[in-house]
């Protein structure tokens, strides 16, 4: 995959702690990164005030301070929309099912409007740098919305297969529920507003605060706490995956506009055009005549079909353009896997140190508990 070969990252002032020392440096493309020379540091006997654990210490702790960020984001809009869509299902009339519009309004306006800002206010600047912006042409931004495609698909088949495995059947995919009442919310929540905000929040942010420390490490934090965020066991895996790439566009553009164009084409596809699809035929009368035909009664069968031509035409069609675009991108990812391109960041953490800087503190900690802890609530209640 090519992308602008100029350096992204401006000139950062001399003189500054950049972490490890050069050896400890992977091998990889040419950095985007000037190199500067190291500091040379005195070694006093106490290893703790060494510069180098001083500088590894403060990353663990921007780190704990964004995964507390993100624990706060949690607990706040949970409480809120607890409230909100109690107050708007009562105003309803509380009887029979939820509207899915209450569902929407009550979750999105306390996680966009409140929850996503405090936890963005909390995180501070202290770690954000400055990046140059590059465009992306329409062929490589195709070829990757391909390459999401079957990301998409494993992630949904291993969610659901895992989630009805340890539930024995009885989970359920409460999104894809609400998604099948077919109308302008799912259009305006999922496809609209749910894209702008989490691309702002998941991206921008996380990403912005995190990719001084290593660009492969901010892309793999941006895609654990999109998935985690979730909270549902069925939209884990393909939102890690997709997350994860949507972090690579947005690493080499440094413009958010790429990965929400895409994060809206495929919860378009989902949300909209999927459930669509499956409404034109009468699957709850399926079940019934399939019964029937297994009894004997074949005219069922046949009076059920005629009945729904219109709809399975329409589904055999767009199954059969899924699964031709799900299997180019499996070999568009399997070409180009290896081309993805990653530079140095300017404090770029040392092999070795990585995962225990990022998650082994208390904020990133508490943050993976609790969405952990609520999922399998989502899951088993």
């Amino acid at each position: 995959m090519t992308f602008p070969q100029q350096p992204q990252y401006p000139q950062q002032p001399q003189g500054r702690p950049q972490g490890p020392a050069p050896q400890y440096q992977p091998n990889g493309p040419q950095s985007q990164y000037p190199m500067q020379p190291m500091p040379q540091y005195p070694q006093p006997p106490i290893a703790n005030r060494n510069p180098f654990f001083e500088w590894l210490k403060q990353a663990r702790r921007d780190f704990s301070r964004i995964g507390a960020s993100l624990c706060l984001m949690v607990v706040v809009w949970y409480a809120l929309a607890t409230v909100l869509e109690g107050a708007l299902y009562a105003a309803v009339g509380g009887k029979g099912e939820t509207p899915n519009w209450v569902t929407y309004v009550g979750s999105g306006v306390p996680l966009y409007l409140i929850a996503m800002p405090i936890a963005v206010m909390l995180m501070g600047k202290s770690t954000v740098i400055e990046t140059r912006k590059f465009d992306m042409k329409p062929g490589l931004f195709f070829k990757l919305l391909l390459m999401c495609l079957p990301m998409m698909w494993v992630g949904s088949m291993v969610g659901s297969m895992l989630s009805l495995a340890l539930s024995d059947g009885e989970a359920t995919n409460r999104v894809a529920d609400l998604a099948m009442q077919t109308n302008i919310w799912n259009v305006v929540f999922l496809v609209i507003l749910g894209p702008i905000f989490e691309e702002w929040m998941f991206r921008k942010q996380l990403i912005d605060h995190t990719r001084k420390y290593g660009e492969k490490t901010a892309i793999l934090l941006s895609g654990l706490a999109f998935g985690l965020f979730h909270m549902n066991l069925f939209q884990f895996f393909y939102a890690f995956l997709l997350g994860v790439m949507f972090g690579y566009i947005y690493m080499r553009t440094s413009k958010l506009r790429y990965s929400t164009a895409m994060h809206m084409i495929i919860n378009f596809n989902g949300g909209v055009l999927a459930p669509w699809i499956l409404t034109r035929v009468d699957l709850d009368q399926l079940d019934k005549v399939s019964q029937a035909a297994e009894n004997g009664n074949v005219a069922a069968m046949e009076q059920w079909a005629s009945q729904n031509a219109a709809g399975l035409a329409i589904m055999v069609v767009y199954f059969l353009l899924y699964g031709a675009v799900i299997l180019a991108g499996f070999v568009l990812l399997i070409r180009n896997f290896r081309k993805a391109e990653f530079y140095i960041a300017p404090e770029e953490l040392p092999r070795g140190t990585g995962a225990r800087t990022v998650y082994g503190n208390v904020g990133m900690v508490t943050f993976i508990v609790l969405t952990v802890l609520l999922t399998a609530i989502s899951l088993f209640l």
